[in-house]
């Protein structure tokens, strides 16, 4: 019987190596780490997805970790296949988000969106607004800044914003900008009310020196 065992234990031992079921510890780290992958290697993450989501490879040094996504991050855009979907770097320079390799739908800070292209400034016969160039936009000049205001209020603050408009033709969106202003601190009714204190202080302090002189001035004041 302890003969029978003996030979057993070596065939058990291996049967436990080779199932990662059995790995305890080791094991639970490659779950978390492959929840929604179809396939999934410790060292390198997912190795495939379900039929919606996209495979998505970032590079950690030397080796691609990978994970199942419902949308391509920043900088990537997603292709669809039979097999599987997978997330493709876009090539459009200073892009942040594409359609397709060399397609921008979002281009990166200071630079202007132009029939997928980012460019550093918008050419001739276009308009930049916003984050885009637009064509067949002829803007006009630009009209009055507004009063400066806070809450509504056009005093009593120190910063406030004004905006002014540009008319423009049919073909252009609505162009208007904003900046920051300095605000008068006071108001004029505050300004009066501070005043009419101030005067009630000082006719109060005549009043009171008034009325010490009078007292010392009587027969039998020391």
């Amino acid at each position: 019987m302890h003969l029978r065992l003996l030979s057993i234990l070596p065939l058990l031992s291996c049967a436990v190596m080779l199932n990662p079921a059995r790995r305890g510890p080791a094991n639970k780290d490659v779950s978390e780490d492959c929840r929604s992958c179809l396939e999934c290697s410790r060292d390198n993450g997912c190795l495939s997805c379900p039929g919606k989501l996209f495979l998505f490879l970032r590079r950690e040094g030397m080796w691609h970790h990978g994970s199942c996504l419902h949308s391509c991050p920043a900088g990537y855009y997603g292709v669809r296949g039979q097999d599987m979907n997978r997330c493709m770097k876009c090539k459009a320079a200073n892009c942040e988000r594409c359609f397709s390799k060399d397609f921008c739908t979002k281009c990166k800070r200071s630079f202007q969106l132009f029939k997928g292209k980012c460019l550093r400034s918008c050419p001739d016969g276009t308009f930049p607004h916003l984050t885009d160039c637009i064509e067949g936009c002829h803007p006009g000049p630009w009209g009055e800044w507004t009063s400066c205001e806070h809450k509504g209020l056009t005093c009593g603050f120190r910063w406030g914003r004004q905006s002014r408009t540009r008319a423009s033709s049919s073909h252009c969106p609505a162009i208007s900008e904003d900046r920051k202003c300095r605000m008068k601190k006071r108001c004029p009714a505050q300004r009066r009310v501070n005043e009419r204190k101030g005067k009630g202080k000082r006719r109060r302090k005549e009043q009171k020196l008034h009325k010490n002189a009078t007292l010392a001035e009587l027969p039998g004041a020391t």
